[in-house]
């Protein structure tokens, strides 16, 4: 009778979430620009929404997976389907594929997304607070999106003013997410903590 052997496999690859959370980050700070009022929907931002938002997230949602990082692999991918789909929204109307959603249609997308993103909030309450800055700040945000198209639909004169608002705080929350991957890849390379993420006891 042969002796049982045990295999250890180590995981000696990068951690893949800094690029998630930028990629997730910039996008959203450029983007809640033009929802503050400051430029307007272009190319750049649909660029960014493919490209980094998009397959960048996606790309790390499959390294999550590898890492057997069940939340990580769902959030990730799940938000850089989400640019994906946001930029589909637009380029199928602008090519004439199909009719542009309406301010109802808007409500519900955004609304089911918050709804989304409130669940994955639960789930940060055992990760670190800077995550659960993050998942509140976009929780908010969708909700507050949903609501200025309410506004919009219901011919509120106040939804211009709101809508900036708004994108203040995507800037908010985008740059949040930007803190945090930096600070996981800061405090990695020196070996300490140099900028706190908030650890939770488990």
């Amino acid at each position: 009778m042969s002796d049982l052997q045990t295999t250890i496999i180590k995981d000696t690859t990068a951690n893949p979430a800094p690029l998630g959370l930028f990629a997730f980050g910039m996008t959203t700070v450029l983007l809640n620009f033009h929802n503050a009022g400051y430029y307007p929907l272009d190319s750049m931002i649909l660029a960014m929404g493919i490209f980094y938002g998009g397959l960048a997230q996606v790309i790390v949602g499959i390294m999550e997976w590898k890492k057997n990082n069940t939340f990580g692999t769902l959030a990730f991918t799940s938000y850089g389907l989400f640019w994906l789909t946001l930029v589909g929204l637009i380029l199928m109307a602008k090519f004439g594929w199909i009719d542009k959603p309406g301010d109802p249609g808007l409500i519900a997308y955004l609304s089911i997304w918050g709804f989304f993103t409130g669940l994955l909030l639960i789930g940060t309450f055992k990760l670190n607070r800077a995550l659960q800055f993050v998942f509140a700040s976009l929780t908010l945000l969708f909700f507050m999106l949903a609501f200025v198209h309410y506004m919009k639909m219901t011919g509120n004169p106040n939804a211009e003013s709101f809508e900036h608002i708004t994108g203040i705080e995507g800037i908010i929350c985008g740059a949040s997410a930007m803190y945090t991957g930096i600070a996981q890849v800061w405090n990695e390379i020196y070996g300490k903590v140099v900028l706190p993420l908030g650890p939770v006891k488990k």
